[in-house]
C-alpha cells in the first residue's frame, strides 16, 4: 500500500479550513457539527455504514462502520474532531499551507491529522478490495479539548475489540501509557475585617500564599526528582487566582485554580489527600486556617490491558516503513486514549510528528502522515484478517 502525499495534503488541508473550534473552550465557537458531516458525506460513497450521534446540542460524533464478513476481531480508529481558539493567529489559522515537508494551519496535527489517517487507510483497504473478517470502525469525535464527552459516549455504547488512538506523537513511538489530571480548585476562607482592625479580620490571601509556597515545595522535593519512567515529571502548575474586594479590607476567600498530575496506580485522591496535609501545617502556623479543596474535572491515567497483539502487528508495519522499530512511550498530557483503556478496550497511540500544538503555525509533517496512512492500513489488513 502506498499513498500519495498529495493526497494526504489534500484531505488534511480539506478539515483545516473548517472551524472546528470547542465551544466548551470558546463560547460560541461552531464546534464540530459541519466538520462531522463533511466527514460522513466523504466516506458513505466507500460503502461504509456511517452514523451521525449527537452526543450534545448540535454536536455529532461522526461514526463509520466497514463492515467484515464475520469471526475476525474488529478495530477501532481514532481520532478528535474539535480544536482549540485560534484568536492569536486568526488571519491564518483556518488556511492551510506548505512548506517544505510541513503543512500548518488549526489542527493540522491536533488532530485533523489523525482524522486524514483514519479516513485514507479506510479508503486504501476499500479501494484495494482487501476482504476483511473484522469490522473496521472510526470514530471521529466531540470535545476532546474538553470534557471528552465524544468519547466517552463512544466507548459506553460501543465495545471493539481493540483500538488505536491517533492524537499527537510520532512514528518513533506508540503510546502506551499517560498521566492522569484533575483541575482543582483550593479554596481558603477568612474573615472580611476593615483595614484598621487586623485583631478581627482573618487575610485569606496570605494564608493561600503559604499554601502555594507548600505546593511548589511538593513539586520539587516529590514531582521534580521522581519522574515516571515514560511519562515523566508529573504535572503541577498553578492556573488561576483571585480574592479580596478591595484595598480597605481584609479579604474573606481566596481562590487558587491548579492543574495537577497523576501517574499509573494512582487517582486525584491522592493529590487531594497532599493538599489536605498541606492544610494541616499551615494550621500550625495560622490556627485560624480554613480551606477545602474541590474537584472540578479529573481524568485518570492511560493503563492499557490487553494490547500486545495490536503492539506486535503496529510495531512491525511502522519498522517496515520506517527502518526502525518504534519505542513503548508514554505522556506527560492525557488524551481519550485513556476513556477507551478504561472501558476494557485493548488501547494503544500513534500520530504522525508535529509541533506548536494550541498555539499559532501548528504544523504536521507531511511525510510521516503519509506513512501513517500506510502502517494504519496494514495494521487493518492483518489484525482484521
Amino acid at each position: 500500500m502506498s499513498t500519495k502525499s498529495e493526497d494526504v495534503i489534500q484531505l488534511d488541508s480539506e478539515l483545516v479550513k473548517i472551524d472546528s473550534s470547542n465551544p466548551w473552550l470558546i463560547p460560541g465557537s461552531p464546534g464540530e457539527s459541519k466538520i462531522a458531516t463533511y466527514i460522513a458525506n466523504w466516506l458513505r460513497p466507500l460503502g461504509l455504514e456511517v452514523r451521525l450521534e449527537e452526543v450534545e446540542p448540535g454536536r455529532n460524533n461522526m461514526i463509520a462502520i466497514l463492515k467484515g464478513t464475520g469471526g475476525g476481531k474488529s478495530l477501532c480508529l481514532s481520532a478528535h474532531l474539535d480544536t482549540v481558539g485560534y484568536a492569536l493567529w486568526k488571519d491564518r489559522a483556518l488556511q492551510p499551507r506548505v512548506e517544505g515537508d510541513r503543512l500548518y494551519g488549526l489542527g493540522a496535527d491536533d488532530d485533523k491529522a489523525g482524522c486524514t489517517a483514519a479516513m485514507l487507510a479506510v479508503k486504501s483497504v476499500v479501494e484495494k478490495k482487501i476482504r476483511l473478517k473484522g469490522d473496521v470502525w472510526i470514530a471521529l469525535v466531540i470535545d476532546e479539548e474538553g470534557t471528552s464527552s465524544g468519547s466517552m459516549a463512544f466507548v459506553k455504547k460501543y465495545k471493539p475489540d481493540a483500538a488505536i488512538v491517533m492524537d499527537g506523537g510520532s512514528l518513533k513511538k506508540i503510546t502506551v501509557n499517560s498521566q492522569g489530571f484533575g483541575w482543582l480548585d483550593i479554596i481558603v476562607e477568612g474573615k472580611a475585617a476593615h483595614g484598621c482592625a487586623p485583631e478581627i479580620g482573618i487575610d485569606a490571601i496570605v494564608h493561600m500564599a503559604e499554601v502555594i509556597t507548600r505546593l511548589h515545595k511538593l513539586d520539587e522535593t516529590k514531582f521534580v526528582p521522581n519522574p515516571h519512567p515514560l511519562n515523566g515529571r508529573t504535572v503541577f502548575h498553578t492556573g488561576t487566582i483571585s480574592g479580596g474586594t478591595d484595598y480597605a479590607t481584609y479579604p474573606d476567600i481566596c481562590k487558587l485554580g491548579i492543574e495537577i498530575g497523576t501517574q499509573p496506580g494512582e487517582t486525584i485522591q491522592n493529590r487531594v489527600d497532599e493538599i489536605e496535609r498541606i492544610f494541616e501545617e499551615v494550621k500550625q502556623i495560622h490556627p485560624d486556617f480554613k480551606g477545602r479543596v474541590e474537584v472540578n474535572l479529573a481524568r485518570n491515567p492511560f493503563e492499557p490491558k490487553g494490547y500486545e497483539d495490536l503492539w506486535k502487528i503496529l510495531a512491525s508495519e511502522v519498522e517496515k516503513r520506517t527502518g526502525k522499530p518504534p519505542e513503548p512511550d508514554g505522556a506527560n498530557g492525557w488524551g481519550d486514549a485513556a476513556l477507551f483503556a478504561e472501558a476494557g478496550i485493548p488501547t494503544v497511540g500513534i500520530s504522525a510528528a508535529g509541533a506548536n500544538f494550541h498555539a499559532p503555525n501548528e504544523w504536521v509533517s507531511i511525510s510521516e502522515l503519509t506513512l501513517l496512512v500506510d502502517i494504519i492500513a496494514s495494521t487493518i489488513t492483518s489484525f482484521c484478517a
